[in-house]
């Protein structure tokens, strides 16, 4: 039999003076968001202020520290069962 999982990500995007930050949560499997990845971007001062790029920007860097986080937790798994190093890559 196969089973089906599902897991969401919710990203939330603020702005403040210049700077947009992102919070990337995943929830999995009655998971209650514990695994977190944070992204900030800013306006720098000779840009176009075009909310969205900061938004995106932001965004992707705390994608990109989810993904992280999530393979170094299957590489902490990994060790615990094998007693050895895990070299994972993404």
């Amino acid at each position: 039999m196969h089973d089906a999982k599902r897991w969401n990500i919710v990203v939330d995007i603020d702005e403040h003076d210049g700077r947009t930050r992102a919070i990337a949560r995943l929830l999995a499997d009655g998971d209650t968001g514990r695994m977190v990845g944070v992204g900030t971007a800013r306006l720098s001062p000779d840009d176009e202020d075009v909310p969205r790029i900061g938004d995106e920007l932001a965004a992707a860097r705390a994608l990109s520290e989810l993904g992280h986080r999530l393979l170094d937790a299957a590489a902490a798994d990994i060790e615990g069962i094998t007693h050895r190093p895990a070299h994972l890559h993404l």
